[in-house]
């Protein structure tokens, strides 16, 4: 928001320059369709923008508000840059079909030129759609604010991280140099971010782990080796004075020192009703009956009842005598 004189206040502005110059060489619908990823992906400009302004909205501390809002202000001209970008590409072949001014053949080449350019042309015109790379829509579910402060600004990090190696990827597929310029000026930004968010959580004096309940003292040091054999690693991660580590997990399970069951209280109604399920449904183990899939077994389905009616047996000797397995 903006302050116009005393007492006055205006709603949001736009100013119609960029945050960065957009200067494309030529139109490329395939390569618009693949930048849409940080219009409307997961990982994108616009989900970026709401997961910081919905964050700032709730923010109580005055210092992260003002940080959170100012970083979705940005992330908004940054949305505008890349859409900016995509609507350039797609200026070329939008004004080729709107006018039909080329072959139908050579039309229809033009806006399959790759990834979902055809969409973009058809149902939107070439200009930037809220989608993916791949057409699916922007959802709010890109959205993961959780209303906890060290929660969120580490989600926040990790978002930046993410958006960085994108715009890396972005640019290693163009070379168009004035695009290149945008989207390193984009993954830059990326950087910055994630160092005032950083700064942002060690700024809170206990901001590890997240939440307000502290964890269980006896749980909190202990590394579960549970994926073992050729390949374990030993690291800071696993082992040394913090941690207890577990390799045998059949003398240490559960780690409760219980029996590792589960179980439930239930009053004298609803345990008549369970057991009269449980005798209802039960299995008889001594019962082998031809079922279906026993009547219409094919090869590789192994031997089946009542002297193998389906044949796989015959077809197996068959395979054996002419060698194959």
């Amino acid at each position: 928001m903006a302050q116009l004189g005393r007492g006055v206040s205006l709603m949001f502005m736009h100013n119609k320059r960029l945050q960065y110059t957009v200067r494309v060489a030529e139109p490329n619908p395939a390569l618009a369709s693949l930048l849409l990823e940080q219009f409307g992906g997961p990982d994108g400009e616009l989900a970026a923008a709401m997961r910081y302004f919905t964050q700032g909205l709730g923010e109580l501390d005055p210092g992260r508000k003002d940080l959170l809002l100012d970083i979705a202000t940005e992330e908004l001209s940054h949305l505008e840059v890349i859409g900016s970008i995509v609507a350039m590409l797609n200026k070329g072949v939008k004004a080729e079909l709107s006018e039909a001014a080329m072959e139908e053949a050579d039309l229809y080449l033009s806006i399959n030129a790759g990834g979902n350019s055809h969409t973009q042309s058809i149902l939107y015109g070439g200009g930037p759609a809220l989608t993916n790379s791949s057409g699916v829509p922007w959802t709010a579910a890109y959205v993961d604010t959780k209303g906890d402060p060290t929660c969120d600004l580490r989600s926040n990090i990790a978002a930046e991280s993410r958006a960085k190696v994108v715009y890396e990827r972005l640019i290693n597929i163009t070379d168009d140099p004035g695009i290149k310029e945008a989207l390193g000026f984009l993954m830059t930004r990326e950087i910055a971010h994630q160092k005032s968010f950083e700064k942002a959580l060690y700024a809170i004096e206990d901001n590890f782990p997240s939440g307000k309940l502290p964890g269980i003292e006896r749980y909190a040091n202990i590394y579960v080796n549970t994926s073992q054999g050729d390949g374990d690693m030993e690291g800071s991660w696993n082992t040394g004075e913090q941690w207890d580590r577990i390799d045998d997990l059949e003398k240490t399970m559960p780690m409760d020192n219980g029996d590792g069951s589960a179980t439930v209280n239930l009053d004298t109604a609803m345990t008549s009703a369970v057991e009269k399920l449980s005798i209802r449904t039960a299995s008889d183990p001594s019962t082998d009956f031809t079922t279906g899939a026993d009547l219409g077994a094919g090869p590789g389905a192994g031997l089946i009842t009542d002297d193998d009616k389906g044949g796989a047996k015959d077809i197996n000797n068959a395979v054996e005598l002419a060698g194959v397995l």
